[in-house]
């Protein structure tokens, strides 16, 4: 069974965003409604929705900006804006100023509203390729960012999760994609902490984020702490004990699995041997292998000259 879509609504409006929200949730929607502050974007970042409604009827500097904020971030700029504009705006707003995918004038149509909510939702699906489950950007999106780091002063890392498959195995799919959406989100928030970057997810347990050169160590290394800390809640007292649990390994064979862990390969851009998109992708397989050798999560910096 699918999830409800989850609609945020943003407005100064109490009594807009109370009826708003019921008529969406007649509809099926998962409504939440807060006002236009600061806050906002704390409560996106920890828990981001589907799809923002914004209340632009009236002048409000921090609705443009938590606009111009969210569509600055990879992470968000792919959730759809539907923006509420007072009917004298229509011809006069700055759309230029306010980056909507679209709006509905003052007094609310809701038919038309509910058009305009499943449109923005199938042109999302159409245009973007966001990983449907952790919202970070796919492979095409992937690919032109590592293009665009090419000869930069820029690292590319590599991140999967050791032992994945046999985790999703025992404990079941549910349980591996809750990792899976927590690995994202700790990539996420670490690299945006660091000062800004690129995060997206190759497919599976296989991660990328492209990030400043000097930051690599710090980055590194906070998200492997996250997410050791974070995974032993994953796991009951006894197997946390003895460090590994009963299960199967690829070939389908019996054996004492290890808690999940990290490796990432880190691939200097600026190294004269990365040519082309494919070597970064070759080196980075290298690097990872030389990680996993490790018990426990570690990261593997390639210095090599050639």
């Amino acid at each position: 069974m699918s999830q409800p879509v989850r609609i945020s609504l943003v407005s100064p409006d109490t009594q807009l965003a109370f009826h708003l929200q019921l008529r969406l949730q007649s509809k099926g929607y998962q409504a939440a409604s807060m006002p236009c502050e600061s806050g906002v974007l704390g409560a996106f970042y920890s828990d981001p929705p589907d799809l923002l409604i914004i209340d632009l009827s009236t002048p409000n500097d921090m609705c443009t900006h938590i606009i111009n904020t969210l569509r600055g971030d990879s992470f968000f700029s792919a959730i759809p804006i539907i923006g509420i504009v007072a009917p004298i705006d229509c011809d006069t707003f700055k759309w230029e100023a306010c980056l909507l995918d679209d709006f509905v004038p003052l007094p609310i149509d809701f038919s038309e509203l509910f058009c305009r909510i499943s449109l923005s939702l199938s042109r999302l699906k159409r245009i973007f390729d966001n990983n449907p489950l952790t919202r970070l950007p796919g492979n095409t999106s992937i690919h032109r960012a590592i293009e665009d780091a090419m000869g930069k002063d820029v690292a590319v890392c590599y991140v999967d999760i050791n032992h994945f498959k046999p985790y999703n195995d025992a404990y079941g799919f549910t349980h591996g994609d809750e990792v899976l959406r927590m690995l994202s989100r700790i990539m996420f928030n670490t690299v945006r902490d660091s000062g800004g970057g690129f995060c997206g997810h190759i497919g599976g347990d296989d991660f990328v984020c492209i990030l400043g050169l000097e930051k690599v160590e710090v980055v590194c290394q906070t998200i492997i702490a996250h997410f050791d800390r974070i995974v032993l809640d994953l796991f009951d007292d006894e197997t946390k004990r003895r460090g590994y649990y009963d299960g199967c390994n690829r070939k389908g064979e019996r054996e004492q699995i290890p808690l999940l862990s990290l490796s990432i390969g880190v691939v200097l851009m600026n190294s004269p041997k990365i040519l082309h998109h494919a070597k970064v992708a070759e080196v980075a397989a290298e690097l990872k292998k030389l990680a996993k050798l490790s018990h426990g999560s570690r990261y593997v910096v390639d210095n090599r000259k050639a």
